[in-house]
């Protein structure tokens, strides 16, 4: 019997080719909004951009300085000496206007408190990898019922307080929701569900401001009831008209360690960063990629909602069609600037609040318009989402590029 032929060592099978990522651009997305970014970066290019804005600002504060202009032909020193001038007032009033004396900060803290909420609402979708642009939405709906609770319940003030907020919170958690389901159900874009829903939310508030459950007694306007003095967040100086500084930043701040203990001390957030991270190394490791966006959209909109009933509640005392300010819109830029980190969302609110009330003091002590300061924040947006540029203008290098250096120079 004649033995078999050697058929000789089998080959390997050949390796599977790695699956493209599903998300296209998301070595983008994470550079802009710090997620896996090294420190250096999170912390340097977002200070430099800032930076940049402010001298783009002083550039087109003296492009727009007409009689400067017309004496640099005739006498260029005193046209400089002129333009230098209106600049260092300009900036100089806007530093006294948000922070010199008690009223500026009053008025800082005031708009930092709002905006950190709203902050925390695309901040925490960025760390899922998910881009929440509906925080202007989810803060009407959560101020709007808000406002049904503040001025429907006569209850005493620790009660009916907590359940006010209570009731923001909830409103957004369900407005955020919508567009996190569809996204889980269906693999609707967020981006998309949640512009649409801003729109939905602006057209039902000037439909539901006219109904005479909620308009007020004896206005046609679109304005709700007032809010019940129970219902209000206690001011820190009662007595004093000029100080509005509330309770509303100290919740903002609450939040804002709410959430970095959601993000960094529970499973919970380790599953939101994982998702974000990789979601189909998560899917892989069991994690329920889907129903976490479902999750991650209702907290997001629970801090938009609490941004809401912070308007509302606070200097407001009642709901008007454009009462969140564009606030939402804002928080994308102050969640790109604070680098989707709880503590870089406050320090930026509190950059956002100091421009808001130095813009004020800017426009009445000098010339300047008050649009400048949503031209430096446009700058800032700018330059943030070019971190490329600013590590090129500035010759910043990244973390790898530092190590290489460095490995070159030891060898």
């Amino acid at each position: 019997m004649s033995e078999p032929e050697d058929q000789g060592t089998p080959e390997p099978a050949a390796a599977p080719a790695p699956r493209p990522s599903k998300r296209l651009g998301s070595r983008l997305f994470r550079e802009i909004t710090g997620v896996g970014v090294d420190w250096r970066s999170a912390l340097l290019v977002p200070l430099l951009a800032i930076l940049t804005a402010l001298i783009v600002g002083a550039i087109i504060i003296a492009l727009t300085d007409i009689d400067a202009l017309r004496n640099w032909g005739r006498d260029p020193g005193a046209a400089w000496r002129e333009t230098a001038g209106t600049i260092g007032n300009a900036y100089l009033a806007l530093f006294k206007g948000a922070f010199w004396g008690m009223k500026p900060w009053s008025e800082t803290l005031v708009a930092a408190g709002p905006v950190i909420l709203a902050g925390l609402a695309v901040a925490i979708g960025f760390r899922a990898g998910l881009f929440n642009i509906g925080a202007e939405g989810q803060m009407l709906m959560g101020g709007l019922i808000a406002t049904i609770v503040g001025f429907y319940f006569n209850l005493p003030w620790p009660i009916h307080l907590p359940l006010a907020l209570l009731g923001g919170l909830i409103g957004g958690a369900l407005w955020g929701g919508i567009p996190g389901l569809l996204r889980a159900k269906t693999g609707a874009h967020e981006v998309i569900s949640t512009i649409m829903l801003n729109w939905i939310a602006i057209r039902f508030m000037d439909w539901v401001l006219r109904t005479d459950f909620i308009k007020a007694v004896g206005r046609q306007d679109p304005i709700s009831k007032d809010v019940l003095s129970s219902a209000r967040l206690p001011q820190f100086f009662p007595n004093d008209p000029f100080l509005r500084l509330h309770a509303g930043i100290v919740m903002a701040l609450l939040a804002a360690a709410f959430i970095y203990w959601l993000l960094y001390r529970t499973t919970v957030g380790y599953q939101f960063r994982a998702v974000g991270y990789n979601p189909d190394g998560a899917h892989y490791a069991g994690m329920s990629v889907t129903w976490m966006y479902v999750l991650v959209m209702a907290v997001a909109g629970a801090m938009a909602g609490l941004a809401g009933a912070n308007q509302i509640l606070g200097p407001l005392g009642r709901a008007t069609p454009g009462f969140s300010a564009g606030i939402g819109f804002d928080a994308i830029a102050l969640a790109l600037l604070g680098r989707s980190h709880p503590a870089g969302v406050v320090l930026a609110g509190l950059l956002f609040g100091a421009l808001e009330a130095g813009g004020r003091q800017m426009q009445v002590a000098t010339d300047v318009s008050i649009d400048l300061i949503l031209v430096v924040q446009a700058l800032i947006v700018v330059f943030i989402a070019a971190p490329a540029l600013i590590r090129a203008i500035y010759r910043v290098r990244t973390g790898d590029e530092a190590e290489r250096i460095t490995k070159g120079w030891a060898a």
